[in-house]
Parts: C-alpha cells; sequence; structure tokens
C-alpha cells in the first residue's frame, strides 16, 4: 500500500460523500439515511481500510465542532424558555430508557450480568446532537420542537455519560455505589458548565481583538476543541463544555464580529459541517464490518444475536414514547403554573418527539470503547448498531412523512411576542431615518435629502408589505425581478470589462462581492432562496 493511502481514502471517502448527497436528493431521502447505507456498502469491499478507526479518536475529530455549530446557532431564549422539558427528556427519558432496556437484556440473556444490560441501555438512550441536526435539518418543524429535540441532544451527555461509567464499572467489579454515581453525575455536570462557560467567554475576548477575518474563524474552531479537550482533561463532561461555550459564544457574536466575519464565518462553517456530517455518518456505516467480525463473522453468533438486538431496539423505542407521552400532559394536570404558563400540546408534539430519538456515533463511540474482557461485548455493540442503523435508516426516514401528515403546529411559549420579518425592518429603517434625518446644516436643512427618501421609501414599503400584503404583491414581485435582472446585467457587464481588459482581477472580485451580496438580499427579501431555487 502507497505511503499516503489514509490520504487517499479520505478523498475517496469525501467524493462517496458527494456522490451519497446528490443520490439522497434525488431519491428524496434524508442524507445520514444515505451515508449510513453507503458506509455499510462499503465496510465490505475486498479492500479493507489500512487503519484501524478509533473511535474515541473520532469523537475528539468530530463531535466538538458539531456540537458548537449545533449551539452557537441555537436561541438562548428559546433554550431557556423550553428547559423543563428539555430536562424532562435529557434526564428523566435517558433513565427511564436505560432502565427498561437493562431489564429487556435481563429477560432475553439472564446469563449476563445486570449491570451489562443497564450498561447497554445508558449507551443507547441519549439521542445523538448530530443526527438529531441532520435530520430535523431538513425539516418543516415548528422551532419549539426543534428547540426542544436539539435540546434534549445538546445536554444528555452528562446522564447517559453517568449512567454509562457506573454500569460499566458494577459489570466489571460487581459493585454499585449510589452515592459515587450522584457525586459523578453532579461534578460531571457543574464541571462542565464552568469549563465552558469560561472557554466561551475566553473565545469570544479573543475573537473580539482579532482584526483578521481567517484568524477569527480558525479561533473558532479551535475554541470548540480546546474546550472539549480541557474538559475531558479535567475529568468533567466535555460535550456540556462544549454546548455551553457554543451558547456563550453565539449569544456574543451579534456584538463582537463585524458583517463581513459573520458572513465568511458561516460559509466555512457550512461546509465543514456538511463534511464532517457526512464522514461521521459513512464511518458509522463502515464500522458494519468491526461489529461483525466481533460477533465472529457471519456465523451462528450473528444469526441469534441479531433477533435479540431487534427485540432490544423495539424496547428501546416504545420506552421513550412510554416516557414521553405522560411527561407532556401528567406535570400539567398535577401543577396549575405549569398548566397556565404553557398550555398542553397537541397530540402530534409527543408524536413526533417520540420518534425523533435518533442515535449516532457518541453512542457507537461508548460501545466500541468498552474493554475486551466486558460481558457480552460483542451482543452490546451488535446491539448498538442495530440501533443506530434502525433510528437513522427507519425513523430519520420516516419523520418527514409522518410531520407533513401530522402537521404540527403551536405558539410559542413565554411572554416574548414576536415581531413579523415586515414589521421588524419597518421599525429598524425607521429608527435608521430618524438618526439620518437628525444631521441638519447650519440653516436647519437635511444634509443627506436622497438618503432620507430612501429610508422614507423603504418604512413605506414594509408598513404596506405587513399591512397589505395581498394589494401589493404584483408590485412587489414586479420590483424584485426588476432589480435582480439590473444586478444580472451589473454582472454580466463586470464580467465583460474584465474579459476586454478594463478591469482588474482585484476590482473584479471586490465589485462581485458587492453583487453577489446585493443578489442574497434581493433573493431573501422576495422569499426566494439564494441559490435561485
Amino acid at each position: 500500500m502507497i505511503a499516503h493511502a489514509p490520504f487517499v481514502i479520505l478523498l475517496a471517502l469525501l467524493a462517496a460523500a458527494l456522490i451519497l448527497s446528490i443520490l439522497a436528493k434525488r431519491l428524496n431521502m434524508p442524507p445520514a439515511a444515505a451515508y449510513v447505507l453507503g458506509g455499510m456498502a462499503l465496510s465490505f469491499a475486498p479492500q479493507r481500510l489500512p487503519f484501524e478507526i478509533d473511535p474515541e479518536f473520532i469523537l475528539v475529530l468530530f463531535l466538538p465542532p458539531l456540537l458548537q455549530s449545533s449551539a452557537y446557532f441555537t436561541v438562548w431564549r428559546d433554550f431557556r424558555a423550553n428547559l423543563r422539558p428539555i430536562l424532562m427528556l435529557a434526564v428523566g427519558a435517558v433513565t427511564f430508557t436505560t432502565a427498561i432496556v437493562g431489564l429487556a437484556v435481563q429477560w432475553l440473556l439472564p446469563e449476563l450480568p445486570v449491570a451489562a444490560g443497564f450498561c447497554l441501555g445508558a449507551i443507547v438512550s441519549p439521542p445523538d446532537a448530530v443526527a438529531a441536526k441532520a435530520v430535523l435539518g431538513r425539516l418543516n418543524v415548528p422551532s419549539r420542537l426543534v428547540t426542544i429535540l436539539e435540546g434534549e441532544s445538546l445536554v444528555n451527555d452528562a446522564s447517559g455519560l453517568m449512567l454509562y461509567r457506573v454500569a460499566a464499572a458494577a459489570a466489571l467489579t460487581g459493585v454499585f455505589d449510589w452515592s459515587e454515581a450522584a457525586l459523578m453525575f453532579g461534578r460531571l455536570t457543574a464541571g462542565g458548565l464552568v469549563v465552558g462557560a469560561a472557554a466561551g467567554f475566553a473565545a469570544n475576548f479573543v475573537m473580539a481583538r482579532l482584526r483578521d477575518t481567517q484568524l477569527i474563524i480558525i479561533a473558532s474552531f479551535l475554541a470548540a476543541w480546546a474546550t472539549y479537550i480541557g474538559a475531558e482533561a479535567l475529568h468533567v463532561s466535555g460535550v456540556l463544555a462544549v454546548v455551553t461555550a457554543g451558547l456563550i459564544m453565539g449569544w456574543g457574536q451579534h456584538a463582537l464580529l463585524d458583517a463581513e466575519s459573520r458572513l465568511e464565518a458561516q460559509a466555512v462553517w457550512r461546509s465543514a459541517v456538511f463534511v464532517m456530517e457526512a464522514l461521521v455518518f459513512i464511518l458509522i456505516g463502515l464500522a458494519l464490518r468491526k461489529v461483525v467480525e466481533e460477533l465472529g463473522g457471519f456465523g451462528p453468533a450473528l444469526t441469534s444475536s441479531l433477533p435479540q438486538a431487534l427485540i432490544v431496539t423495539a424496547a428501546m423505542i416504545v420506552a421513550r414514547f412510554l416516557w414521553v407521552f405522560p411527561a407532556a400532559y401528567v406535570p400539567r394536570l398535577l401543577i396549575r403554573s405549569i398548566r397556565e404558563r404553557d398550555p398542553r400540546p397537541p397530540l402530534s408534539f409527543p408524536v413526533i418527539i417520540g420518534w425523533a430519538g435518533m442515535r449516532g456515533v457518541v453512542s457507537l463511540a461508548a460501545a466500541l470503547a468498552l474493554p475486551v474482557e466486558f460481558p457480552g461485548r460483542g451482543f452490546i455493540i451488535l446491539t448498538t448498531f442495530v440501533v443506530i442503523a434502525v433510528t437513522v435508516l427507519v425513523q430519520g426516514a420516516t419523520l418527514g412523512p409522518l410531520v407533513r401528515w401530522l402537521k404540527p403546529a403551536a405558539p410559542s411559549i413565554g411572554p416574548y411576542p414576536h415581531l413579523s420579518e415586515h414589521e421588524t425592518r419597518e421599525k429598524i429603517y425607521a429608527a435608521a431615518l430618524e438618526r439620518i434625518a437628525a444631521e441638519v446644516d447650519e440653516e436647519g436643512k437635511e444634509r443627506h435629502p436622497k438618503l432620507i427618501e430612501e429610508y422614507r421609501r423603504r418604512v413605506f414599503v414594509y408598513r404596506r408589505n405587513h399591512e397589505e400584503p395581498e394589494a401589493i404583491a404584483d408590485v412587489r414581485r414586479a420590483h424584485f425581478e426588476m432589480a435582480l435582472a439590473a444586478v444580472s446585467t451589473a454582472r454580466a457587464e463586470l464580467l465583460q470589462l474584465h474579459q476586454s481588459g478594463y478591469v482588474h482581477d482585484t476590482t473584479l472580485h471586490a465589485v462581485e462581492a458587492e453583487l453577489d451580496l446585493e443578489e442574497a438580499r434581493l433573493r431573501r427579501l422576495s422569499g426566494e432562496r439564494a441559490n435561485g431555487h
């Protein structure tokens, strides 16, 4: 094998991600499902990978930036308003699912230690943040549902990891200590929050003083890895630390970064997240070969264990529903303040939340990290892989049709009335108009009459868009079509001047960037995506 074979394989995986993304769009299926299926197909290629995939390395490489990206764009006000249902899922559902899976394993395989079954339950009980974001990002789901599901997957690490470590230690030593478990939970949670808060404020402090956009982008990536590695070195929750830091960095971005830095950073992060998510799910599929090898190949051990793994998977899915429905309605029946503050959700909410518990790379890495002498290790690894495959391929692929069938809709909670986009634009341009009109010369005349006229026109247009959207729909459409045509003509003229030698490349790139921003703004305001689709 040539010396740079790992790099060639990485390029092949990136090419596979591109091809699978195109196929997923053509077949109208979630990209995550296509990646896992593609990885499973590649796992049994005649030539196996020339290196072993270290699950802990995969976690450190991919998980911190993906978690930070999710937390960065989480709306803190919505997250805080939904903290009760998030914690009921992140702590309550994880613990309940762990118990149900542990009992199911004990029923199926009584020869295994009880703690081994609960260890498997702890491994598969926490939904995965990467999987949740990958699947939910394609669906037209109410923002509150997205906040709850993504919030759960972001903060359930402390409970899942605590249960996993305690159960694994009990399976190996035969000793279970409740006090030690409680102390571990407190240390993981509190330590992760403290480390994450310190890292988030430190990252904001550094990036606010960097003047180069590229340095800011590099610093944002380094912040994710440094936070995770630092927290793990201190034996606290690295996931909670990264999530906390990401929330703080996202909260401070609007005041600390300029427009150019935000635009470029978001473009780089979008591409990086796409690549990382694709590689994570392809690597999950590639792990199938190792899973089969753990059970001695396609033999009696695999054929006898697979039905049992499917039963455990079904128990895990049912357990989530058994928790979600009472958690959605019982607190409102028992506690008046909750009932008044947060009316009972429609039936579609708990149905979607119950069906949306996708598992991913964290569960697989935890299973593969078990020591070789761990009782039932082969069965645990197989069941974890089956759980991931079923939740991503079946639940993830059917979640979209389920959402479209149920058509969930609910008002936002909390005392924060939200302005529409047109109302928001009207208010901000009115404030800008007031600022411009305040500038007068010595004779009391307006200094910038044309600018004032432009902002008065914007305020008038957005007020009419809000008050009479139907009456001006045709005029509005014609306006944006003409404005986009003007930008297109300007772009064609710019390219013609460049080709004729009248415009230098430096000028071309600068003016083209301005036209790109203007076109993106016009398409956004007209309701059309920037790519024209």
